[in-house]
């Protein structure tokens, strides 16, 4: 069966190949009702946009890609004397993307990144699809509609959050178990009691698990167990750490022991805000975070964390689309890695 291609969209949207290719290149340019009937159709073929992708049944790009949002931090605040650092922070897909490029390199493959919070999840497909062999996409950036059509064409693995998609490969890490252990450590090797966890405004599959592994520590505590996050924090940065910090002190009663916080670059900026408002880490209050960012053992006091393998992710995300190309056939595989906890002096270790 050949690929479809932008005549037959057209011609099932009832409408001109130009027509079809503003769709692609210049959304706004065309009428809603008209696009959405464009993109409706090519969901229903499984048509890849891209010039190239009508070739990709032939031949190989020797390309693989990279799907996520940017989750750059513009508000950071540098750790040494109130610096504006951007670079201070080695992210979580800093470290996927040096995992996949490592691995992908090994297999004579280059990489593209697609990574952006603007313009909504068809640009990165659009910037993707149909210029790679095949590509790795953290949960929940593209919509699950999306990627079955995408699917059809290319090997795609979902990284990170549970499996939502059955036929896909997926890797993920022991979240859940990590924020457990660690949320137990605070208390039954600390005796701290008063715990409190952020997370985030729209919860990340990730963010969920980490969570739930926290509520599980609490019950088998004997302690309290929150039905949510005691703070949403918009996005997980820095600045935002640093404001949920903030709020959790103003609050009324007695403040709280030990602040989970469900991600690295969220606990340094709640060390940055605490050391403004005159109080000691850990002494006065402990703070955690997740992920094991570099930056987590630069701050001072070094972060307590769990940390992910976040490099090997990105190269066993390289592994099995290099599998899947090799057998389009095999069985979908669904990987667990394991994370390691790391006691260090926010938490009083």
């Amino acid at each position: 069966m050949s690929a479809p291609t932008v005549y037959d969209v057209a011609e099932r949207a009832g409408v001109s190949i130009a027509t079809v290719s503003r769709v692609y290149r210049n959304p706004d340019s065309v009428r809603e009702q008209t696009r959405d009937r464009v993109l409706e159709a090519a969901r229903g073929l499984g048509y890849v946009p891209s010039g190239s992708a009508r070739g990709l049944a032939s031949r190989t790009t020797g390309v693989l890609g990279l799907c996520f949002p940017d989750y750059s931090d513009p508000d950071t605040i540098g750790i040494e004397d109130g610096v504006e650092d951007d670079d201070a922070a080695m992210l979580y897909s800093d470290q996927i993307i040096r995992g996949m490029e490592r691995a992908a390199r090994r297999h004579g493959y280059a990489l593209l990144i697609a990574a952006s919070l603007e313009g909504g999840p068809q640009t990165l497909v659009n910037q993707v699809a149909g210029r790679v062999d095949g590509f790795a996409v953290l949960a929940r950036t593209v919509p699950t509609e999306e990627l079955e059509v995408i699917s059809r064409r290319l090997p795609v693995v979902m990284l990170a959050g549970p499996r939502e998609i059955d036929h896909l490969d997926h890797i993920e890490v022991a979240n859940a178990d990590g924020q457990r252990a660690l949320t137990r450590h605070l208390i039954e090797d600390h005796g701290l009691r008063r715990l409190v966890f952020v997370g985030a405004a729209e919860e990340s599959p990730d963010v969920e698990a980490r969570f739930a592994g926290y509520a599980a520590a609490c019950r088998d505590a004997g302690l309290p167990v929150p039905d949510a996050p005691d703070v949403r924090a918009p996005l997980m940065t820095q600045a935002e750490g640093a404001r949920a910090a903030e709020a959790l002190l103003d609050r009324s009663g007695e403040p709280p022991q030990a602040m989970v916080f469900a991600n690295d670059q969220m606990a340094v900026g709640a060390l940055q805000a605490l050391e403004r408002r005159g109080l000691r880490v850990p002494a006065d209050v402990a703070v955690t975070g997740f992920d094991g960012i570099p930056l987590s053992r630069l701050v001072r006091p070094t972060l307590t964390t769990v940390r992910q393998p976040m490099r090997r992710l990105g190269e066993e995300a390289v592994e099995l689309l290099v599998q899947r190309l090799g057998d389009r056939e095999r069985t979908p595989e669904s990987l667990m890695l394991p994370v390691t906890l790391a006691k260090r002096q926010s938490c009083g270790c």
